[in-house]
């Protein structure tokens, strides 16, 4: 019996679910009959742009006599034209907008080798399939891996911060960075989200009368009004560092905590070739954005990721003086997360202290963000 109905489009033949299911146990198509299989819904309440569902897909299946349980996680990827949130784009910029996420890049990653040539102590979970389901989306099916709950402290940090290090500098890495096939450079995120969304909003007076606002980030209004009036400069600047490979979004959700010190990485969808130091913004502040953690020890956290970082590059052979790592961290953090930190989707809501603690967490993102870009100028 099989009820995957959940999947809706993103479903597949029982004989394409046949021939994955032996690619997950190992074994000859020849010799695998699904006998059931269901598909219900992930839990999962951060919004992505570019994802229009996610899965599991559970059954059994003879195996040469045997029967055997089989679980997979499904994930349908779409361009963002198809997200609820593409609404809110100017109907003008709309086919502009739509080619600016590189939304067939996980899709890409999966079907390539990348697997098989990342550093020691880095993994990702095994594709058994990657499927077009229309010219603008396809899914993902993926073995389930196996997660251990653990605290993120200072020294898994550090090992974080060396692995996405090693990570960016690793050779065969790089030469898989632009397997997406998506051209895509600092200038199209400040030409993009910054000049038409973030600053239009961070220069409107209402914005700072805001109660929520006029609370938390009151002293900082002008140093990001002086930061937004050179965000050229600052792109400018960092698009002249060096450039190797990056996972794009590096947060702790991002990086599976697995066995040991191991991660497994997911979500690949903005992996490509990209300033040193990228990865290091969303490992910073990844989990305080949404609340997960406090900011109250981002200077600490920063510090220790970011000398093991420049360590993991060395250990690939990369040689990059930890002033120009620092300065590369300091100018992405500003431009991609401390000149949006503020909580633009909480202003129409109740101002509880849960709210108004969020707000206090965005002002000090963005103030650390500034802090550190005077700090390494």
């Amino acid at each position: 019996m099989h009820d995957r109905a959940a999947l809706g489009s993103a479903d597949v033949t029982d004989e394409s679910l046949s021939s994955m299911v032996a690619a997950l146990l190992g074994v000859a198509i020849s010799s695998v009959a699904v006998v059931d299989s269901t598909a219900e819904p992930v839990s999962y309440d951060i919004p992505a742009i570019t994802t229009g569902g996610r899965w599991w897909v559970s059954g059994t299946a003879h195996v040469d006599g045997e029967t055997r349980p089989f679980r997979l996680f499904v994930k349908q990827v779409h361009e963002w034209s198809r997200s609820p949130f593409f609404a809110d784009v100017p109907a003008e910029m709309q086919p502009w907008a739509a080619q600016q996420v590189p939304w067939r890049t996980e899709g890409a990653v999966y079907r390539s080798d990348l697997v098989d040539h990342l550093p020691p102590g880095l993994a990702m979970p095994r594709a058994v399939g990657v499927h077009d389901i229309d010219d603008l989306s396809y899914s993902v099916w993926l073995e389930v891996v196996p997660i251990v709950e653990v605290a993120w402290d200072l020294d898994r940090y550090r090992r974080a911060g060396k692995l996405l290090g090693r990570f960016a500098g690793s050779r065969a890495v790089r030469d898989r960075a632009n397997v997406g096939g998506h051209e895509w450079d600092v200038s199209r995120y400040v030409d993009g989200r910054l000049k038409f969304q973030v600053l239009p909003m961070l220069a409107s007076d209402d914005l700072w009368h805001h109660p929520l606002i006029a609370g938390a980030f009151a002293d900082l209004r002008p140093r990001l009004d002086q930061a937004a009036a050179s965000v050229d400069a600052v792109a400018a600047e960092l698009m002249a560092l060096p450039v190797l490979a990056g996972h794009g979004d590096a947060c702790p959700n991002n990086l599976l905590v697995t066995t040991g010190d191991d991660f497994t990485m997911i979500d690949f969808g903005f992996f490509t070739a990209l300033p040193v130091g990228f990865d290091l913004g969303q490992l910073l502040v990844g989990d305080v954005q949404i609340g997960l953690r406090p900011a109250d020890d981002m200077a600490e956290r920063d510090t220790a990721s970011l000398t093991s970082y420049v360590d993991g590059l060395a250990a690939e052979g990369v040689d990059i003086d930890e002033q120009v790592v620092r300065r590369a961290h300091a100018l992405q953090l500003l431009l991609f997360t401390g000149l949006s930190a503020l909580p633009f989707e909480l202003l129409g809501a109740e101002p509880t202290e849960q709210v108004r603690a969020m707000a206090a967490t965005r002002a000090a993102i963005a103030r650390y963000s500034l802090d550190l870009v005077d700090q390494t100028g």
